[in-house]
């Protein structure tokens, strides 16, 4: 099989991971929006609590912006061809998802509720746990021996700081790079919807079910 074909048929399992992926978070995403619909914060709105909340959430959707942003200057261009280990993937295997996964603390947060924060976080972590499970099946039949010896040393998720090394250039696709710094703006999506389910409670159009911690 020539490199080409090669290429081509890594973009299309990649593609199939994605669109995987894009189906449990949309799921998980919609689940949550039903929950954050009939719930509300057990902290008084007045309340030190209840403020920061709303800034650790603001916070770590930023983060997950900035994150997913920077990680892709790294990887994108690159994935299909080569095996990425420096910059964000030298401390951590999966660090798109990492962002990710504290993007979706961040929405749980903005809830203003530590149950809906650690519920957030830990749904962002299964999604993505079940998806590293595919890829990295498909990354050590591409890559081998290399690849498995880079499972071995470095975390999925929990980044290790001194693995830390970096590469003095770097190829980067501009058009995949925009791709995913506008896919994370989709986090920001969470602060309007939140604000507007609670602007519809205090009209009693929303029915308050449950108060959460």
């Amino acid at each position: 099989m020539s490199k080409r074909e090669l290429v081509s048929l890594e973009r299309s399992n990649i593609s199939g991971v994605e669109s995987v992926r894009k189906m449990i978070l949309l799921i998980a995403v919609f689940a949550g929006a039903v929950i954050l619909a009939v719930s509300e914060s057990a902290y008084p709105s007045d309340s030190a609590a209840h403020d920061a909340f709303g800034w650790l959430g603001l916070s770590l959707i930023i983060a997950c912006i900035l994150g997913r942003t920077w990680s892709s200057l790294y990887v994108a261009g690159r994935k299909t061809v080569e095996l990425v280990t420096d910059g964000p993937y030298s401390i951590m295997r999966n660090p798109l998802y990492f962002f990710s996964i504290l993007g979706t603390a961040g929405i749980g947060a903005l809830g203003r509720s530590i149950m809906l924060t650690l519920v957030g976080a830990c749904v962002g972590s299964l999604v993505f746990w079940m998806v590293t499970q595919q890829e990295e099946r498909r990354l050590l039949e591409r890559h081998g021996q290399p690849y498995a010896e880079y499972l071995r040393l470095v975390p999925r998720f929990l980044p290790n700081l001194r693995l830390w090394r970096d590469t003095e250039t770097l190829t980067i696709r501009q058009s995949r790079v925009l791709m995913t710094f506008a896919d994370a703006l989709l986090f920001l999506m969470a602060v309007p919807l939140i604000a507007a389910c609670r602007s519809l409670q205090l009209e009693g159009l929303l029915p308050v079910l449950v108060s959460l911690p």
